[in-house]
């Protein structure tokens, strides 16, 4: 039975599914640090900065929807093993519309390999911001992000220690 057979209907409420990507860029002898985000195209949030994102198709992996969602609203490319998962964002009412899980992956990326960034979908901008000059965030992306930075630098640091 293939995906558009089959019938879903179910007596209990559950979540939707969204997947994030939180790039974090660098560039040769620039010793800021900077991270993508788009400008939201449509309420909620409208007009506020995000880290893109969207909803997970139900025929896809959840890597694979962040790659995907990533593409549409930045037109950056990213294969979806290179993303790593960050963390499962679960709070429960993180997203006014209704009741929403975030599957969150990272990826830290040298920007001179990367296209410009662009605005597309239903996000009206996309940009780079320098880590210390972001705007304010939609949803709880400023915990999301306070998140990753910390996961960063833990798993940079881990890198460096010998046990």
């Amino acid at each position: 039975m293939s995906m558009e057979e089959k019938k879903y209907s179910y007596t209990y409420p559950h979540p939707a599914v969204t997947t994030d990507c939180v790039l974090i860029g660098t560039k040769p002898n620039d010793k800021n640090t900077y991270v993508l985000l788009v400008q939201r195209g449509r309420e909620p949030f409208k007009d506020y900065w995000a880290f893109p994102g969207g909803f997970l198709n139900i025929d896809e992996q959840s890597e694979q929807g962040a790659a995907r969602e990533l593409k549409e609203e930045t037109n950056i490319a990213i294969e979806p093993q290179k993303l790593l998962q960050l963390h499962t964002f679960t709070a429960v009412n993180r997203d006014p519309r209704e009741r929403v899980i975030s599957i969150v992956f990272y990826a830290s990326v040298n920007m001179q390999e990367l296209c410009p960034p662009q605005g597309g979908d239903d996000a009206a901008k996309a940009q780079w911001f320098n880590i210390n000059n972001v705007p304010p965030l939609a949803f709880d992306h400023k915990e999301i992000l306070l998140y990753a930075l910390k996961r960063i630098v833990s798993d940079f640091d881990s890198e460096l220690c010998v046990i």
